[in-house]
């Protein structure tokens, strides 16, 4: 079964196996993805999205490959057609359950939060959370299933308005740029500023920080 299609030379995400599982089985079929594993500071969001078949806004596709305005424009336009619902995972429970734990938990709990509980639930990665629905997993599904790529989007934006919020209540850190993600911004405001309350301490470069491990 065909799952992506190319355009302009670069593989982009189809709605192919959202409309086979809606042919054999019915739905609705939610797309899941995450944003801010990897980064010191902030939340990990996920989110979930069930689209409208009839009505998909054009133009959506891994929100990795789009710049910040057409991210926040597409983010308008999927919250105006589709169901959506978006969990985060805290530092707190962050630090607490390890971020895989966390992740798998917001995911979930952003499954959940749908107004009309899916029958399937798409997830990006290879790694299935405890579901209160069937799911399935897909590698780099936000590079071929139009809901997960939606779901990606929903997520980007609402963790970077969060990291921005962040920027204006702990000024210097550069959070407004770097999202918490580890960029030699962010660490040498780290060693200037310290920590705050929004860095993980389980990552390593945080308990560099705090003095909790010694550099190698």
């Amino acid at each position: 079964m065909r799952t992506m299609k190319m355009r302009d030379s670069k593989l982009v995400p189809t709605f192919d196996l959202e409309s086979a599982e809606l042919n054999l089985d019915g739905g609705p079929i939610a797309g899941v993805d995450e944003a801010g594993r990897g980064p010191w500071a902030g939340p990990v969001v996920a989110a979930a999205v069930i689209l409208d078949q009839n009505n998909i806004p054009q133009g959506i596709c891994d929100s990795k490959a789009m710049d910040e305005n057409t991210r926040e424009l597409l983010f308008a336009r999927i919250e105006k057609t589709a169901i959506v619902s978006v969990a985060m995972a805290d530092t707190q429970r962050i630090d607490r359950d390890n971020i895989l734990n966390a992740t798998m938990w917001a995911m979930a709990e952003a499954v959940k939060g749908l107004s009309n509980p899916p029958r399937l639930a798409l997830i990006d990665g290879n790694r299935l959370p405890i579901l209160s629905c069937a799911g399935r997993t897909i590698v780099k599904g936000d590079a071929k299933c139009l809901s997960i790529a939606a779901a990606s989007i929903i997520a980007k934006v609402t963790r970077d308005r969060i990291m921005r919020k962040l920027a204006k209540d702990f000024p210097g850190y550069g959070f407004e740029r770097h999202k918490g993600y580890g960029t030699p911004e962010h660490k040498q405001a780290l060693a200037r500023l310290g920590v705050t309350p929004h860095h993980r301490r389980s990552f390593r470069p945080v308990q560099l920080a705090l003095k909790l491990e010694r550099e190698n």
